[in-house]
């Protein structure tokens, strides 16, 4: 053993360098030190520095390893405390179980997110059996797609007798298209219109202090500068969007020929030559599940690209359901805001550049087509369509073939 003046030594320069010391550095020092010492040389730098033995032993089996660790790593792979996912294999199943209610559908629905506080759902946890702390349930239910919603005011009257059953029917469709290699599935809406100059936009960027961006005191619409409507198409497998923004007005034709260029521009670079085409759309609007010029449209792009449309459109009220709402759209909204949105060329701009973590991609072109209000399609045109109902909610759910030629 050593002496009292040798551990007061050893006390005295491990104070001194332990500012300069990361994790190896420290294990490092005293596993020389403890080997300049000799027998009882381990117990002595413990006792010194306050080490715990088993580091300096395994900082001695470092040094005199064949195999050294590499540069820039504090400890071999495979070192610390075990995530608790592979501690507790069912943990993620747990958390998915609880977040999903029974009456939203099938737990693997694409079409998902979270009503309950962590603390709730860490309560429910430990009544099973799991030891899980706040922030590793939110990181858990991030890695799973999930985020804190709150209320939204989306119903519009009595809900339809058939409202959970067509969400079920629509994630299992969307469900078949990602288990199917090559067939494509997106989600389709209209976002609010935005009115063009120098407006106020909702939310705060960063400027010199004292010098924020002067805007209109009125959001009264400039006649010369008009009006921006963005339409956009999720492609739900992929994570990357389409959005066409319109400088007229918003109609069923409009809408397909914003799906029509995302397939030209990107759906036919990534599925190669698939057979259906399944969308999901609201029930009103130009996307409408009424709108003879949305159906007629769909016919000509189905011509065009040898595909079977098929269209699920979600139930009066439950537009907000719509996966492109909060996978495209909030994005787009959070990525200007504060921003006047001066012209139609600002919007492509704002709207091209929407990022996220989970690698959201989205591609913008402004579309300066002139479409006509009101157009009709008459009873014959519509005879021509050939069109397919499901026999579930048919008004709903639909498919449109292709004609030959």
């Amino acid at each position: 053993m050593h002496d009292a003046q040798v551990i007061d030594g050893l006390e005295l320069k491990f104070n001194s360098l332990i500012g300069d010391l990361d994790e190896r550095g420290r294990r490092r020092w005293a596993a020389t030190e403890a080997m300049a010492l000799g027998y009882g040389g381990v117990t002595a730098v413990a006792q010194a520095t306050g080490l715990s033995d088993r580091t300096i032993r395994n900082g001695i089996k470092e040094l005199q390893s064949d195999n050294p660790l590499p540069s820039g790593r504090q400890r071999r792979g495979g070192g610390g405390r075990k995530r608790l996912e592979e501690t507790q294999l069912d943990l993620v199943d747990a958390i998915d179980r609880l977040v999903e209610p029974t009456e939203r559908g099938d737990p693997q629905s694409p079409l998902r997110w979270t009503c309950k506080s962590l603390s709730n759902l860490q309560r429910e946890l430990a009544s099973k059996g799991h030891n899980v702390g706040r922030t590793k349930i939110s990181k858990v239910l991030g890695s799973l797609g999930y985020s804190l919603q709150g209320n939204r005011k989306t119903r519009e009257g009595t809900d339809h007798p058939d409202r959970n059953a067509q969400f079920e029917h629509i994630a299992r469709r969307v469900r078949a298209c990602q288990r199917g290699e090559g067939r494509p599935a997106v989600s389709v809406d209209i976002k609010k219109k935005e009115t063009l100059g120098k407006k106020a936009n909702v939310g705060k960027e960063y400027r010199p202090k004292g010098e924020p961006l002067e805007v209109d005191t009125h959001d009264f619409p400039d006649k010369e500068l008009g009006k921006a409507i963005p339409y956009g198409v999720y492609d739900i497998d992929s994570n990357e969007a389409w959005v066409s923004v319109g400088i007229s007005r918003d109609t069923g034709e409009f809408a397909v020929e914003a799906i029509r260029r995302w397939w030209r521009l990107m759906g036919k670079k990534r599925y190669k030559k698939p057979k259906r085409l399944l969308i999901t759309a609201d029930s009103g609007g130009s996307n409408g599940h009424r709108n003879r010029l949305w159906k007629y449209e769909l016919q000509r792009l189905a011509n065009q690209t040898g595909m079977i449309i098929e269209v699920c459109h979600y139930p009066p009220g439950t537009s907000k359901w719509n996966k492109i709402e909060h996978r495209l759209f909030c994005h787009i909204t959070r990525n200007w805001r504060g921003v006047p949105l001066e012209s139609h060329q600002v919007v492509v701009s704002l709207v091209s550049s929407t990022r996220t973590d989970a690698g959201l991609e989205v591609h913008c072109q402004l579309d300066e087509n002139d479409y006509l209000k009101g157009r009709k399609i008459s009873d014959a045109k519509m005879a021509e369509i050939k069109i397919k109902r499901n026999a579930f909610q048919g008004d709903w759910n639909y498919e449109i073939a292709p004609r030959q030629k």
